[in-house]
This record gives C-alpha cells, sequence and structure tokens, in this order.
C-alpha cells in the first residue's frame, strides 16, 4: 500500500485547515472599514442646532466656557484615579483598602460631576424657550440610549 497520495491528501487538508483558521482570525481581527465609519454621534454645535439669537449665543458662551473648564479638570481627575485603580488591581499584591480608596474617590469625582452637568443644564434651560428646551431634551435622551462605556464596549463580542 502506497502511503504518499494519503499523505499528501492529509497535509493538502491540515494546510487547508490552518489556512482557513488563519484568515477567519485575519478577518475577525480587521479594523473596520473606513468607507463605514463608527456608530458615533456627528459632532453638533448645539447654539446652531438649538437655533439661539443672537443674546441667547452670549448668554450660552458665558455658561459654557467655567464649565467646560470644570469638566475637563475633573475628567483629568477620574483618568488619573482609574489609573491608579487599575493598577492597584493588577498589582502583584492588590490591597483592598487602596481599590476601595480609589473607588470611592472616583465615585465623589463622578458625583459632583453629575452635579456640575445638572447645574449647567439648569442654566442653560433658563436661557432657552420651550421649543429650544424640548429639542435639547430630545437631544440628550437619544445620545444617552446610545452610549456605551468603554468597559461595555471592551467586553462585547
Amino acid at each position: 500500500m502506497n502511503r504518499t497520495p494519503w499523505l499528501r491528501y492529509l497535509l493538502a487538508v491540515s494546510l487547508a485547515l490552518n489556512l482557513g483558521i488563519v484568515a477567519a482570525l485575519v478577518w475577525r481581527a480587521a479594523p473596520p472599514n473606513p468607507a463605514q465609519p463608527a456608530a458615533q454621534p456627528a459632532p453638533l454645535h448645539l447654539p446652531d442646532y438649538l437655533e439661539l439669537s443672537a443674546e441667547q449665543r452670549a448668554r450660552w458662551q458665558e455658561l459654557e466656557t467655567p464649565f467646560l473648564h470644570a469638566l475637563t479638570a475633573n475628567w483629568q481627575d477620574i483618568r488619573q484615579r482609574r489609573e491608579a485603580l487599575v493598577r492597584h488591581i493588577f498589582a502583584a499584591q492588590p490591597d483592598r483598602a487602596a481599590i476601595d480608596a480609589e473607588q470611592a474617590a472616583i465615585a465623589a469625582l463622578q458625583g459632583a460631576q453629575q452635579q456640575r452637568v445638572i447645574e449647567q443644564l439648569l442654566a442653560e434651560r433658563s436661557v432657552l424657550d420651550a421649543q429650544q428646551r424640548q429639542r435639547l431634551m430630545d437631544l440628550l435622551l437619544s445620545r444617552y440610549a446610545q452610549e456605551a462605556t468603554e468597559e461595555e464596549l471592551l467586553h462585547r463580542d
């Protein structure tokens, strides 16, 4: 019995199977097609979207500038705390007290940020008429319904 044809056949099948697995892995790991952008909302210039008058725009700008500075600083603090939290979690010997302290600090920063956002929205609300308030509320609700945290995105298949 001549084994050479069978060995060649098995080698060909094995090679095809391996190539198929490699192709599947490459296809799955390939970055998204740039022609199909990620499902992120388009940048929006709120004063234009809400059709603010010149007077409303001036007041909006007065409210927005300090809010954005405070928000940026708060996000930087949260980011630093999150990094520290991750480092504590993945340390050679995780320190539960340090993990809990970072988590509490993040929660406090997030709570303060949420209060800052609420105050800002209340201030912006006072600048808007009823139709503009409805447009802003609808926009916020639609955006919040689409949001996912980075952690959720990391754990999705």
